[in-house]
């Protein structure tokens, strides 16, 4: 007796086979290719609409490569380079997925990053400032003098004078930033200064400022959980990138060009 035939009469269950849920002149596309999608986007359980859009975008896609491959595209040169490389990226990232999915980051890494991060913004401030700054000194001291005068506020100097235009629009603000995140001429004039009183002209590769603290306070520390994801990206790519230069460490490079 047949296998086919033997296995019916025995009431056996056959293998399901992947059935065809479109073709594009002829060619199939499989349910398990409308499978394997929603399997990459973590959806178990499409529904009726999500598995139309899926199968219209498969479709669409297989309408664009018959069209490509009978203009001859998939023959060119720098074509077939570019598939080359992006079907080497499609391995490196799974390589590195496999990877990383083998080594994850544990709750003691996360735990011990963020340490670092709470003791490194413990005596940090942050400062609410506003700036005018300009290429030439003579000028800015020309500003500050008419300023310190009030012949001009200082929300109409910045809009007439700052070449940091962004700020201008806005009167010179720059709103709350850590103290240490200003470049280190700014950043110390900003430490340095008192609340409300005009500091100037300081000296950057910007130009000349004009500087007005208008508040300062202690850095406010996120927490654990709102840092957990930035932490875990990080601390990931860290980890990827040691097991990439460990890989050159054991591979035999020569590298001509110097």
């Amino acid at each position: 007796m047949k296998p086919l035939v033997l296995a019916l009469a025995l009431g056996l269950a056959l293998p399901a086979m992947a059935k065809d849920v479109a073709t594009v002149n002829g060619k199939a596309i499989s349910d398990t290719a409308v499978n394997n999608i929603f399997s990459a986007l973590n959806i178990s359980k499409p529904t009726t609409e999500q598995r139309k859009a899926i199968i219209n975008q498969l479709v669409n896609r297989d309408v664009l490569l018959q069209e490509a491959a009978k203009q001859g595209l998939d023959k060119k040169a720098d074509i077939k380079a570019n598939m080359q490389a992006a079907s080497e990226d499609v391995l490196i990232n799974n390589l590195l997925q496999q990877w990383i999915n083998k080594n994850q980051v544990t709750e003691e890494e996360l735990t011990k990053a963020y340490d670092n991060i709470v003791k490194g913004l413990a005596d940090s401030r942050e400062y609410k400032v506003r700036h005018i700054v300009v290429k030439d000194e003579a000028k800015a001291k020309e500003i500050l003098a008419d300023l310190k005068a009030n012949k001009i506020s200082f929300t109409d100097a910045a809009k007439k004078y700052s070449i940091d235009t962004n700020a201008a629009t806005d009167g010179g603000e720059l709103n709350w930033r850590n103290g240490n995140d200003f470049i280190p001429d700014f950043g110390n004039a900003v430490k340095a200064a008192k609340k409300n009183v005009l500091t100037g002209p300081v000296k950057t590769t910007a130009g000349y400022h004009i500087i007005q603290v208008e508040d300062e306070r202690p850095v406010s520390i996120p927490s654990f959980e709102q840092l957990r994801n930035t932490l875990l990206n990080n601390l990931s790519q860290q980890k990827i990138a040691q097991y990439v230069e460990s890989l050159r460490e054991k591979a035999k490079v020569q590298i001509n060009e110097k």
